[in-house]
């Protein structure tokens, strides 16, 4: 099957499935779907062949057991994967955040600032409302309260006022456009800054509280999303310490096959864990976002003391002074604003995160795991740590592996791990079970790739034959499509992309080629103590020397002096003879001679009258 045609067949898959889920009434994504066409062709249960052209049956039978797994109801391991295709599509990192964050805000600016920009007034009362429109863009910039509160709009009035009077906006008409935003953007800096001195020196020489001065957003956000994000986590980890004791437990007692409880258990303890791993990465930020807003307090309140310290209850100060300084405060005024936004993102994710553990809290009651548990003892990952915390790998024993140890590797705990820090010996010998991985035991280097182990024993079986556990691990993977995202395996099923770079459509009927561009490149001088003057890379270089130092071999050179030329020099003296010159000169002559002049007498009068001829030329010699 060529290229094309698989993915024109998968798009026509994907968008029937996605029909016929939305006849029987549930939404789903092109995502999801995708993402569930290749975990079910990735399924050795199924009996699809990746190499062989599909058919019309087997695209029948791939849409009905896809829309068979889209329309269970109350199944953990649907809700897992729909959980991580939502948080894959709307979580990105900070500084993607941020720049959307911003992106909003200019696009909600734009129409205010084209009329603003693009506006030909001419009477009194089109200045008026030009004005006007200016403060309205101010409000809406700063943050710095509604555009319709009155107290905001006087105060954000009386600032502009001092600062860019209604006289000036003939000037302001006459630049270019761009020159009208860059002043509209340094007005709202200046405004915004002298909103907050003004607000932080109400009380005159008492010292301001930094809490009435920051963003309300801010003030409400902080505390609820640190608090909310570690309550869930809570929740989830107490849930995830009571599914493993379980299945320890059943493990332990060799439970039969097949055994339901046994299997949707497992899919529980995923969902649980993946929500967990999720709540951390927003806790993780959540915490970067409190240190963000600490540094801009401390920022802000020396500025402010700075500011004060330059005024100091003067009548006039220069604006070069006070300027900059009221732009520094609006650009932490807004940085904060940004923090506040981003926690209010990250909990509405969390918000979001919720309805997906529905399933698995709806199975398993918590009456229903007491009741599995019996008398089993929950331990928590802080416990099993402990109880691991006399067993090391010796390195000296391994001489044929290489282990990495806290002692002699840096940053040991920023080391990138395999499957997420969970045990893979663990999650093969025991179906499927989740154990966190321990890296203080010892970190296994193989194949570019770090492993961690729940436990000595299971580092040392994983290391004999580490090519056969991490092929079972693909297996299981296989079987529980969720673990492909919990696990990080995307690149070991290199036909399956993380979700947000799943395009819909995309091929997956076709194996991958994988392709990589390699180069290597010595220096000339390793050690700059060891420097060969005489050294060439370039061989013909060297030929060229050889022929020339053999050539030298046939050759002589000779001389001998006189006595006139014994320790003499030869001198040569150039001159330049006169030559003649000559110059050529025009002169102009000219030579004129007399007018002729003749008259006739006798023309005109009597018929017979004789004419005379009378002339009065001049002699040439005259």
């Amino acid at each position: 099957m060529s290229g094309a045609h698989a993915e024109s067949v998968i798009k026509n898959i994907i968008r029937e499935i996605v029909q016929q889920c939305a006849a029987r009434g549930h939404a789903v994504s092109d995502t999801l779907v995708a993402f569930m066409v290749k975990a079910v062709v990735l399924d050795p249960r199924n009996g699809f062949n990746v190499d062989r052209t599909l058919t019309k049956q087997d695209v029948q039978k791939l849409e009905e057991l896809c829309l068979g797994k889209l329309m269970e109801e109350c199944s953990p391991s649907l809700d897992t994967i729909k959980m991580q295709v939502y948080f894959d599509m709307n979580y990105t990192s900070r500084r993607e955040f941020l720049e959307e964050i911003h992106r909003v805000l200019e696009s909600r600016l734009s129409s205010v600032s084209r009329e603003i920009t693009d506006s030909r007034v001419k009477t009194r009362e089109e200045f008026d409302a030009l004005y006007c429109k200016i403060i309205t863009y101010i409000q809406l910039r700063s943050g710095m309260g509604s555009p319709t509160d009155d107290t905001a709009l006087k105060e954000a009035t009386a600032a502009l006022q001092s600062v860019f009077p209604q006289t000036e906006l003939g000037a302001f008409m006459v630049l270019l456009k761009r020159d009208k935003e860059q002043q509209l953007r340094e007005l709202t800096m200046i405004v915004t800054g002298i909103r907050l001195f003004n607000k932080a020196s109400k009380k005159g020489g008492e010292e301001t509280d930094l809490q009435e001065l920051m963003p309300s957003i801010l003030n409400e956000a902080l505390p609820v999303t640190s608090k909310s994000i570690e309550k869930e986590l809570s929740v989830s980890q107490t849930l995830a310490w009571r599914y493993t004791s379980v299945l320890e437990k059943e493990s332990d007692s060799q439970p039969a096959e097949c055994d339901p409880p046994a299997v949707l258990l497992k899919q529980a303890l995923y969902n649980v864990r993946q929500h967990e791993v999720f709540l951390k990465m927003l806790l993780a930020d959540a915490c970067l976002c409190a240190k963000h807003v600490e540094m801009l307090q401390t920022a802000l309140s020396s500025q402010m003391k700075l500011l004060k310290e330059t005024i100091q209850a003067k009548t006039a100060v220069p604006t070069a002074n006070v300027f900059p300084r009221f732009k520094s405060l609006s650009e932490l005024w807004s940085a904060l604003q940004d923090e506040a936004q981003l926690l209010n993102i990250l909990r509405s994710i969390l918000l979001s995160l919720q309805p997906f553990t529905a399933s698995q809290a709806k199975i398993f009651s918590e009456a229903c795991v007491d009741g599995l548990l019996k008398a089993a003892e929950v331990k928590t990952d802080q416990q099993r740590m402990a109880e691991s915390a006399d067993e090391r790998i010796v390195p000296a024993e391994m001489n044929t592996q290489e282990w990495l140890l806290p002692e002699t590797t840096a940053s040991f705990d920023e080391l990138p791990l395999q499957y997420n820090g969970v045990c893979g010996y663990s999650l093969v010998t025991r179906d499927g079970l989740l154990l966190p991985g321990y890296p203080h035991i010892g970190v296994f280097h193989h194949e570019e790739k770090l492993y961690v182990f729940s436990s000595k024993e299971a580092a040392l079986k994983f290391a004999s034959s580490p090519g056969d556990f991490i092929a079972e691990v693909a297996e299981k993977a296989k079987l529980s499509p969720e673990l492909i995202q919990l696990l990080q395996l995307h690149r070991q099923f290199s036909c399956v992309s993380p979700y947000s770079e799943l395009q819909p459509g995309e091929s997956l009927l076709v194996k991958p080629i994988t392709k990589c561009e390699s180069g290597t490149q010595t220096d000339i001088h390793p050690l700059e103590t060891n420097i060969d003057k005489s050294y060439e890379w370039n061989e013909w270089e060297l030929r060229r020397k050889a022929i020339k130092l053999a050539d030298l071999r046939t050759k002589e050179t000779r001389s001998m002096q006189t006595d006139l030329s014994h320790m003499r020099r030869e001198n040569v003296t150039q001159t330049w003879p006169p030559k003649d010159a000559a110059t050529q000169s025009k002169r102009d002559g000219d030579s004129s001679v007399p007018r002729p002049q003749v008259y006739l007498a006798g023309l005109r009068g009597q018929r017979d009258a004789h004419v005379v001829k009378t002339n009065l030329t001049r002699p040439v010699d005259q």
